[in-house]
């Protein structure tokens, strides 16, 4: 195993100049500092991870706060996490993962420990008790997802917004003119979660942009309730040809849904998603989508933190691009 003395006889230096450069704690000529950086790269010097704590006064770890109740599509939310713990291990943190249940007092509890340096915290409303907290810790945070004021926040996220217009514009380009929006269970809308109202709002102004005829309908995340609410559209929007389901686990549910009504996918009903790339290759009928980018959001959210951390300005709000691919679900109105 290398060790520091390894390192500082390989630099040419004494073994408390690789230290100060290691914890920044005394200032070091630059040509030093590069000397002691290039021997660390040659030798492959790893420096303990319980020492550098404590030198740099961090636990070298991040706190992550998760959604993991009922309206949550779990799988999703496990890739945000998958790409937050491989984004944190390149920068040598680990993780703790906190639930969305523990609440403030989750993080009341980290902050007034040492368990962490800083929190990643999902699943955002836009009225969220739990952000006063966050504006008065100082523990810096990063929140995946927007509330109504975002002032002394540090946020990213998918634009919500603009990925309802994406989708009413692919629609109306083929020739739409009666869509709905088949959304996030009901209790994800009662909560004010940030990305099912954003996805609304940007999905009925865009229909009223274009001046079609557009409705938005919750629904549980069940093939059963799929189903009933197709049957229900069918009966009561006779001329509806296209849907945007922006609810994962319902997904090919609605489209099957559709079938057994005797509408063909998308002969008689073109149907776009809000999802994940994976889920929307893999449909018996491929998805036209808007991807839902969870491992960059994920790896962007904890770059914003370690810059946070390290005493950088970053920007208070970071908003993806969406991305729609047109895949086998969609296609234009008969003539």
């Amino acid at each position: 195993m290398v060790k520091i003395a390894d390192v500082a006889r390989h630099a040419q230096v004494s073994p408390s100049t690789v230290s100060y450069v290691l914890s920044g704690k005394r200032s070091i000529s630059e040509a030093t500092r590069l000397r002691v950086a290039e021997s660390i790269r040659e030798l492959g010097y790893r420096p303990h991870a319980g020492a550098r704590a404590l030198a740099s006064n961090r636990s070298n770890v991040l706190a992550l706060v998760a959604p993991l109740r009922h309206g949550i599509h779990v799988p999703v939310v496990m890739q945000f996490a998958v790409s937050v713990v491989i984004t944190a291990r390149r920068f040598d943190h680990d993780v703790l993962l906190l639930t969305q249940e523990e609440g403030e007092e989750g993080l009341r509890r980290v902050a007034d420990s040492a368990l962490a340096d800083a929190l990643v915290v999902m699943d955002v409303e836009l009225h969220d008790a739990r952000i006063p907290l966050l504006r008065s810790l100082e523990r810096p945070s990063v929140l995946i997802g927007l509330p109504a004021d975002t002032t002394g926040l540090t946020c990213i996220d998918l634009d919500f917004t603009a990925a309802g217009a994406t989708c009413v514009d692919h629609l109306v380009g083929l020739g739409h003119a009666s869509v709905a929006l088949i959304g996030s269970p009901p209790e994800v809308y009662a909560r004010e979660t940030g990305f099912a109202r954003r996805t609304e709002e940007g999905f009925t102004a865009a229909a009223s942009r274009h001046g079609i005829a557009a409705t938005v309908h919750p629904c549980e995340p069940t093939a059963t309730a799929a189903r009933e609410l197709v049957d229900r559209l069918l009966r009561e929007q006779p001329d509806l040809t296209a849907v945007v389901v922006h609810n994962e686990p319902i997904v090919e549910a609605v489209v099957d849904a559709f079938q057994r009504a005797g509408r063909g996918v998308p002969a008689d009903v073109s149907v776009v998603a809000i999802c994940p790339d994976n889920l929307a290759e893999r449909a018996t009928v491929p998805l036209t989508s808007v991807a839902i980018p969870a491992e960059e959001v994920g790896e962007r959210a904890v770059e914003l933190l370690m810059s946070k951390l390290d005493g950088h300005d970053v920007p208070d709000l970071t908003l993806l691009v969406p991305r729609l691919t047109s895949r086998a679900s969609t296609a234009g109105t008969a003539p």
